[in-house]
């Protein structure tokens, strides 16, 4: 009987896991074509909310480029995070991946949002700088924030070569 059970799971996971891995990879790619279409938009916005306030006045104009650069940045770290999953989720075949493989995917895919924090704290920080000084905290915490994750993707590389050399060496000796 116990036999029976186990080829039945057997069957199941040979039938099952190609269909769920099929579903799992359409809706990352519909997420992923969403997010585009999302950033798209964004960047669009911005830059019809820059053309407008520069008919307007060109006073509202500067601060509008300052607008315009967050929603691009924001967008580049949309359309990241889409190629990720694409690169990642749709188009890899499942397989094992190397450690090597996994800490240079996360690698750029972080070092995409560490810049796009970076530059948000920044355009913060000169928008407020200007208008009201006093609320410059949260630009400063985001670039706080950005710096500890530079600081954790350091440990992070250096935690990963260190298990590749030990997987290596593992091999090596078995």
């Amino acid at each position: 009987m116990s036999g029976s059970v186990c080829g039945f799971f057997m069957d199941a996971e040979r039938h099952i896991m190609p269909n769920i891995h099929s579903v799992s990879r359409g809706a990352f790619a519909g997420a992923s074509a969403l997010l585009i279409l999302l950033a798209s938009f964004l960047i669009l916005s911005g830059g019809v909310g820059l053309v407008a306030a520069f008919v307007a006045s060109l006073s509202e104009g500067r601060e509008e480029i300052l607008q315009a650069i967050s929603y691009v940045v924001i967008s580049i770290a949309v359309f990241d995070v889409a190629k990720y999953f694409i690169e990642e989720e749709v188009l890899r075949p499942k397989g094992k991946q190397s450690i090597a493989e996994a800490r240079v995917s996360l690698t750029k895919f972080m070092t995409t949002v560490i810049i796009a924090v970076f530059i948000e704290g920044l355009v913060g920080v000169f928008e407020r700088s200007g208008k009201a000084p006093g609320d410059i905290l949260y630009p400063a915490a985001l670039l706080v924030v950005a710096t500890g994750m530079v600081v954790a993707l350091g440990i992070y590389q250096k935690l990963s070569i260190g298990a590749e050399r030990e997987k290596k060496e593992k091999d090596m000796i078995g």
